[in-house]
């Protein structure tokens, strides 16, 4: 007897082992993603006008998705009818204004300016979703998001806080900080949306709507004479932005809001400047540092702590 609720319970922390696993990895690839997304959508700000960017990038993962996703559109469209208002503002905030406004943003903004922007989302989905929501607020969730934040700022700041004093604030970071306020608001839109509905259903139906509330300003960005100049780099670009970003991290993040809560979900963005420091080292040669370590090592006491 004493050996079989030995088995149950060893059976018990194996499960307990794995379903961690499943979260982490949930929690972790999502800001990889968007890490590179940022990277990618700066490199090519002189190749591919911002809102020539979101729409190719939306189209493009449209086409990908829709022959995996058709079927559970057709046999739950009558949810989204039901449930338009939220389908509508998700699309709206999370898939056309936050990468639209992010990548605007890029153009006249410096990376760290950006960065520390991005680390706002998770207070400010705390504030929206107390405020109109009821979202519960725990003291070991605000001083996770302290801890982060402080790490995020020791990276930017580059172990030197008076360096923030020198940053210059210009009309791209109130662009990104809007993008920042979108992004809340989809995470906690999604939120409310019905669990039973399918991810890879209600995420085409996000892009379509997306494409159609796009496509009025990518006419006038062209109009304008803002042409994208394709070539291997902004083509391969854009296949990354389109496959990765787009699909694969708003897929994991759906199922990351859905397991840990939106308040809690949206700590991820906080590991993008990690992922950042990382991949500036692997393809642009440039070095992690102390202030690199110490940083990071804030941030994942706050998540660990929330």
């Amino acid at each position: 007897m004493a050996i079989f609720e030995l088995g149950r319970l060893h059976t018990g922390v194996r499960k307990l082992s794995e379903s961690r696993a499943v979260v982490l990895f949930f929690f972790l690839l999502p800001p990889l993603f968007w890490a590179g997304n940022f990277i990618v959508g700066r490199a090519v700000r002189d190749e591919i006008p911002p809102v020539t960017l979101s729409f190719s990038r939306w189209v493009l993962a449209s086409i990908l998705l829709l022959p995996f996703s058709y079927k559970y559109i057709l046999k739950e469209w009558k949810s989204y009818i039901e449930h338009w208002r939220l389908t509508l503002v998700t699309s709206i905030t999370g898939f056309a204004a936050f990468n639209s406004f992010v990548y605007l943003g890029l153009q006249s903004t410096p990376a760290t300016n950006g960065t520390i922007l991005n680390a706002f989302i998770p207070i400010l989905i705390s504030i929206f979703g107390s405020l109109f929501f009821g979202l519960a607020i725990t003291w070991r969730l605000c001083l996770g998001i302290t801890l982060s934040l402080c790490g995020i700022l020791t990276i930017v700041s580059a172990g030197d806080w008076h360096n923030l004093l020198a940053l210059n604030i210009n009309h791209g970071d109130f662009i990104i900080f809007l993008a920042m306020i979108c992004w809340a608001i989809y995470t906690i839109g999604l939120k409310q949306l019905p669990q039973t509905i399918n991810k890879l259903g209600l995420m085409s139906v996000q892009m379509i709507l997306a494409i159609l509330a796009l496509l009025p300003f990518y006419l006038w960005e062209l109009r304008s004479g803002h042409f994208p100049i394709w070539n291997t780099h902004s083509i391969l670009s854009l296949l990354y932005i389109g496959i990765f970003p787009s699909i694969g991290a708003f897929l994991l993040y759906m199922q990351c809001v859905k397991l840990l809560g939106p308040a809690k979900a949206s700590l991820s963005v906080h590991l993008i400047p990690v992922f950042g420091a990382i991949l500036s080292a692997l393809f642009l040669g440039e070095f992690v540092q102390m202030f690199h370590l110490w940083g990071i090592l804030l941030i994942f006491l706050g998540i660990t702590l929330s």
